[in-house]
């Protein structure tokens, strides 16, 4: 037994098992919709329970870390499940990632066993296997390796996938999952979320259940492998809702999913937004069935974010959360408010039960207004970094998580973030610190802008110069000099980019967010 599966032995009941239970009393209600294909909630429950059943009939036991390459799919959903029921170490890769950070996934996971649709990184995982001799399944045919679809079939058909004594082959070992966190800033780590994790997800939903809520049409559009897919999936399971899931996004076939799904929930990147708010079929769309339109993942622009209130009304939903902790403040049915115009800018204030610090550098809980680093606590923060003890004792302290963010809180409690710590820039002589989305937040301002990355390069005069990546606005003929003079007004001399370089696109992540890292290392190897 390795010795992570050592520290995940438990007494505690498995939470997968009162989710089933939840699930059978559901019974015919629409649990997952994927295109033409959907899922009951009996036919969901019946497949976890046939999934857990093939998993076991290969070998699969709860003291085993299982890592899966997956598209959006409703098997996604239905392997966690499965997997968590038998007690295992579950990892998804996200399956456009690049093959490189998909392989760093599996060899930090320290996998004991690979699982992957057919058709996706087929070479990799069999040249990963090849190597640390782990065994492979797939889902759909390949050849020479296990089918656990066909599998499942034959096992829904006998008798191992009735019910009986579900989750008893992993009622010892406490299921966990493994993200990627998005590795802007540098190489992704390893985030460990546990039964605490799950057990709150499906207490939320139940919650929301119980309020009289209905439960919520959500269409999701991230990799399942990400939290930003994962939990508002699950939640909306958890309440008894539907997940509606798209496999690749295109911003007419989004507005055409929620008028064809009645959709009353979805999330979408800074990005995607834009996207959607310049896709021509959005004048004719029908809308009116959304309840929320999240935006997390990255701050929106606010000219973006007026636009989409005044297009979809007052159900814009800014989410601040991340890897470690996936909500950490929201601002529900945002308004142009003109009493408070300001808050376009805010991330809201904290969710549900969770609370909010912002520290300076000596640890203590500055007030209101002054800008540190945010610390929170709350029911979703993750367990630690896998292999990295001395990080985690870093960043969870006391209950506490350090989000390494730098904001500030307003006197009514609503959170506002300046930047990354690692991304503040330190320019002049004195250096006086520029915090890269404050500018980020001027330049995409202007009209003539459709996205700005800013970063820090190194200069001998003054430290860093801050430097701006500008995609242009279609038509738009703005100019380097133009947007320098914008930030040197609106801002500070300091602040204005020494150097703009105008790009056709801004790298991200497979995490949709902006990816700096690369930024940097173009700007330096130029």
């Amino acid at each position: 037994m390795t010795e992570h599966a050592a520290q995940r032995r438990t007494s505690e009941p498995n939470y997968v098992l009162p989710v089933l239970d939840f699930f059978a009393r559901m019974g015919s209600a629409e649990a997952i919709v994927h295109g033409e294909r959907r899922y009951t909630y009996a036919e969901t429950r019946a497949a976890v329970l046939a999934m857990a059943a093939a998993l076991t009939a290969r070998g699969i036991r709860g003291d085993m870390t299982a890592v899966a390459v997956t598209r959006n799919h409703p098997e996604s959903i239905i392997l966690l499940l499965a997997l968590h029921l038998l007690g295992c170490r579950a990892g998804f890769a996200a399956a456009d990632a690049p093959h490189e950070t998909q392989r760093d996934f599996i060899e930090q996971a320290d996998a004991d066993v690979l699982i992957h649709d057919s058709g996706v990184a087929e070479e990799l995982i069999g040249d990963v296997a090849a190597r640390a001799e782990r065994p492979v399944l797939s889902l759909g045919p390949v050849a020479g390796r296990p089918d656990l679809l066909a599998e499942m079939v034959l096992a829904a058909a006998g008798s191992q996938a009735n019910g009986a004594g579900a989750g008893g082959a992993g009622a010892d070992h406490e299921p966990q999952s493994l993200f990627h966190t998005a590795g802007t800033i540098g190489p992704p780590k390893l985030v460990r979320h546990g039964q605490r994790f799950y057990q709150a997800l499906y207490l939320r939903g139940q919650f929301t259940r119980a309020s009289g809520e209905p439960g919520m049409r959500h269409l999701g559009i991230f990799p399942f492998a990400t939290t930003s897919g994962q939990v508002p999936a699950l939640l909306a399971l958890f309440q008894g809702g539907t997940a509606v899931l798209m496999t690749r996004f295109r911003a007419a076939q989004w507005l055409a999913a929620i008028e064809q799904e009645r959709v009353t929930s979805t999330l979408l990147s800074p990005p995607r937004l834009r996207e959607v708010l310049a896709e021509p079929a959005l004048a004719q769309a029908d809308c009116a069935s959304l309840r929320r339109l999240n935006c997390g993942c990255g701050a929106a622009p606010v000219t973006d974010l007026v636009q989409a209130i005044e297009r979809f009304g007052p159900v814009v939903r800014v989410v601040y959360g991340m890897t470690e902790v996936p909500v950490i403040a929201d601002y529900p049915g945002m308004d142009l408010d003109p009493a408070h115009p300001e808050r376009l800018r805010s991330c809201g204030t904290a969710y549900a039960s969770n609370k909010i610090q912002v520290r300076g550098e000596e640890g203590t809980v500055r007030p209101a207004g002054q800008t540190g680093t945010i610390w929170m606590t709350g029911p979703l923060i993750m367990d630690g970094y896998v292999g990295q003890p001395e990080l985690t004792s870093r960043i969870l302290v006391g209950g506490w998580l350090c989000t390494h963010d730098l904001g500030y809180i307003d006197p009514d409690g609503y959170l506002y973030l300046v930047d990354r710590a690692e991304d503040v820039i330190h320019t002049g002589e004195p250096p006086v610190p520029v915090y890269s989305g404050v500018v980020e937040g001027v330049l995409t301002g202007h009209p003539g802008v459709r996205a700005a990355a800013v970063i820090g390069a190194p200069d001998t005069e003054i430290g860093e110069a801050v430097v701006a990546f500008v995609v242009r606005a279609p038509g738009a003929g703005v100019t380097g000099e133009e947007l320098h003079d914008l930030v040197a007004v609106e801002l500070t001399e300091a602040h204005a980019p020494r150097e703009v370089r105008f790009v056709s696109e801004l790298p991200m992540t497979h995490a949709d967010k902006v990816d700096k890292r690369v930024l940097r290392g173009r700007y330096h190897h130029s």
